[in-house]
């Protein structure tokens, strides 16, 4: 699958046949979005698709394999990245003064993955929807390592999966950021009676228009731990393309890393040196889709659910089919870029 053709491009598919896009967009609501008069193609509303996708499946082996999840380092040793833009799904969490990722593969893997660190104790409620999914992890200390043994994660850390996992060391990264492995000897490790996750997202179908609820963005800002992040709109991929620190973010082919969905959680950190996110409850959201964004919140009550995702009139949010990038943020650190703006105008919160 190559993640970097536009979801609504004229790909062929054996599955079902195309039909025209005339309108694009989130939650129930009346149009509001000038995006929306791009003619593009979009399979048949009944085609099977992937479940953290939202997009045709291409793979059939995809239908009964399970999520993997990668916490993939992002320490500016550990820059660039292999498999960021092969993941459905990233998470980026605070970790101690700086951020990581958990990089969700499904619909395809990367080989190699990594670079590859130790995991935390909010993976375990962030990770939980995702229906008993591979961890792949360096390890941890033996509180973060007993808690997720005990957890519904299926541990394929480095000391449990070393050979088979093909995890290695690269010599041209800096331990301890050089860990890497591979998704298609991990798969191989996967439980017996291992299933396909569930859908994360409401997606949008050929009769989605932008809601009322939505607004017009360019761009948006977010202040993580020890990093600043800026997403920029690309009208012509329609895709939000990501800036770290001042410098475009690419994986190790050089490709920039972009997506069609930005989904900011606001949640509550505990105040230790190692953070914890709280992501059981409810918090603010943001949800950037399709050149719009919209405000609103995010539930959820059992860790063993998805987070729903509601606009400001209650209408759940329906992101664009393709990748998914979550920011689980500390509250009040997203600034929205509007149009007539500029991203040097809006400062990091």
């Amino acid at each position: 699958m190559n993640r970097r053709v536009t979801v609504f491009g004229s790909r062929s598919l054996a599955l079902a046949a195309v039909v025209v896009l005339s309108a694009c967009g989130g939650s129930s609501g009346s149009s509001t979005s000038s995006t929306d008069s791009v003619s593009t193609t979009e399979v048949a509303i009944d085609t099977p698709v992937y479940p953290l996708l939202g997009t045709p499946i291409e793979d059939a082996a995809a239908t009964s394999r399970p999520a993997m999840v990668v916490k993939i380092d992002n320490h500016p040793s550990a820059r660039p990245q292999a498999g960021i833009n092969q993941a459905d799904i990233i998470f980026e969490e605070n970790v101690e003064k700086l951020t990581r990722y958990a990089a969700v593969f499904h619909s395809e893997g990367s080989d190699p993955v990594g670079p590859i660190r130790s995991g935390r104790f909010q993976d375990i409620n962030l990770l939980g929807s995702l229906n008993k999914p591979l961890f792949v992890w360096s390890g941890g200390n033996s509180k973060v390592s007993a808690a997720i043994g005990k957890s519904d994660l299926v541990d394929l850390s480095y000391s449990k999966a070393n050979t088979d996992g093909g995890f290695k060391r690269s010599d041209e990264y800096r331990a301890p950021h050089n860990l890497f492995a591979e998704t298609t000897k991990l798969w191989t490790l996967a439980p017996a009676g291992s299933s396909a996750p569930q859908t994360q997202f409401t997606y949008r179908t050929v009769s989605d228009a932008n809601a009322s609820t939505s607004k017009e963005a360019i761009g948006l800002k977010v202040s993580m731990d020890g990093v600043k992040v800026q997403w920029d709109w690309d009208a012509t991929t329609k895709e939000w393309v990501r800036t770290q620190d001042g410098t475009i973010v690419v994986d190790t082919a050089d490709i920039a890393l972009s997506v069609p969905n930005v989904v900011v959680l606001e949640v509550e950190y505990t105040n230790t040196y190692s953070p914890t996110s709280k992501t059981l409850g409810t918090g603010k959201a943001y949800v950037f889709t399709n050149g719009a964004v919209y405000e609103g919140t995010w539930s959820r009550s059992d860790r063993l659910k998805p987070f729903e995702l509601k606009d400001s009139a209650g209408g759940i949010i329906k992101l664009t089919p393709g990748q998914t990038f979550v920011e689980v943020s500390r509250a009040g650190k997203t600034a929205v870029v509007s149009p007539g703006m500029t991203q040097d105008e809006v400062k990091f919160p």
